[in-house]
């Protein structure tokens, strides 16, 4: 069967997301939205334009970018739209549950009162899961790039009971990993692993293994974001699949970002293979012209999947994820009858 084919059952298979950012998941509608809002940014207030402005050379141009964005994103009004219409993309892609990489430091450094961020994206969560039945949970992260100023801010807003929100679950890092080393970060996934977050920083992906060991020993990895270059040590594969820590794969992100040359060299099979938990995940969709079903369809022709074998994908990620017990079973449990109707066709 070829991906072609696929299509059709991906579109509606039930998803859970895992490794997806909030300001990275905007797309260009809702950009172009947002910039309307701001008459003095450079963001294109036309959607076709915003595609093109989307458009950019490596990791560094890619960071610029979104930047960019992250600069429309000004008060609690532009946060609830933008968490709100993010949740109505992924409904339509039959995505059940996400756990959304949310930045709050770029938020509140920009002037945005810190109570009235966490009060907009709540309020965003609650009113996209009565609407749309799409679970949104939250991970805090850290720019790395900002530095252990930033750190410290998130850390202090993951973890005061006065501000945290009720649907944070996770804590990560992100922004650039060439010459920002885990092990800083030690003391920040400490305070917040104590507070009953779970630790999932991204490593890996434009560094080598080194990184994500250093993401496992120093922060206490329980998944890890990307992990591309895991596949260099198989000491590293070996760890990763005896101790069951999934891989938040996202294949075009990494070519998008020349983390990995072509799809064709991607080293998610030889993850797999290793017996490494593998879920699959759009990182920044619109920015680098995807989406999760796409990246499915990728993942199915990168494996060699039939139907069952994507369900099987879909069931990772839900049992990757910091849902309930009973969250997950029933989600797994709508792939199971989702499959089963769909073949008995």
């Amino acid at each position: 069967m070829t991906v072609t084919d696929l299509t059709p059952f991906i579109a509606g298979l039930p998803k859970a997301e895992l490794h997806v950012h909030h300001v990275g998941s905007a797309s260009p509608r809702i950009v172009a939205d947002l910039a309307a809002r701001h008459s003095d940014s450079k963001v294109p207030t036309d959607p076709e334009a915003v595609a093109d402005f989307f458009t950019f050379t490596d990791f560094a141009h890619f960071i610029e970018v979104y930047l960019a964005v992250v600069d429309l994103v000004r008060t609690p009004e532009d946060v609830r739209h933008l968490t709100f219409e993010v949740a109505r993309d992924m409904a339509r892609q039959n995505i059940r549950y996400a756990e959304l990489t949310v930045t709050p430091y770029s938020s509140v450094k920009r002037g945005i009162d810190e109570r009235a961020f966490m009060a907009a994206i709540e309020d965003a969560r609650k009113a996209a899961e009565a609407e749309f039945g799409t679970i949104l949970r939250w991970c805090f992260d850290i720019p790395g790039e900002a530095g252990l100023e930033a750190a410290e801010v998130t850390a202090r807003l993951a973890t005061d009971d006065s501000l945290r929100p009720e649907g944070l679950v996770s804590f990560g890092l992100g922004g650039p990993e060439i010459g920002v080393p885990r092990p800083q970060f030690k003391p920040y996934f400490d305070r917040a692993v104590a507070a009953g977050l779970r630790s999932v920083p991204h490593a890996g992906e434009t560094t080598g293994p080194e990184t994500v060991w250093d993401a496992l020993n120093e922060l206490g990895a329980e998944r890890i974001g990307h992990g591309t270059s895991s596949t260099q040590d198989p000491a590293l594969l070996k760890h990763l699949a005896e101790h069951r820590i999934p891989l938040e794969v996202c294949p075009t992100s990494n070519i998008a970002t020349r983390a990995v040359a072509t799809l064709d060299e991607h080293p998610v099979k030889q993850m797999a293979e290793a017996g490494v938990i593998v879920t699959i995940n759009s990182d920044d969709p619109p920015m680098f012209g995807t989406d999760l079903n796409s990246e499915y369809a990728v993942a199915a022709r990168l494996l060699g999947l039939d139907e069952r074998g994507i369900a099987d994908l879909a069931k990772n990620a839900v049992e990757a994820s910091f849902l309930d017990a009973e969250g997950k079973r029933r989600i797994a449990g709508e792939i199971d009858t989702y499959v089963d109707g769909w073949l008995a066709e």
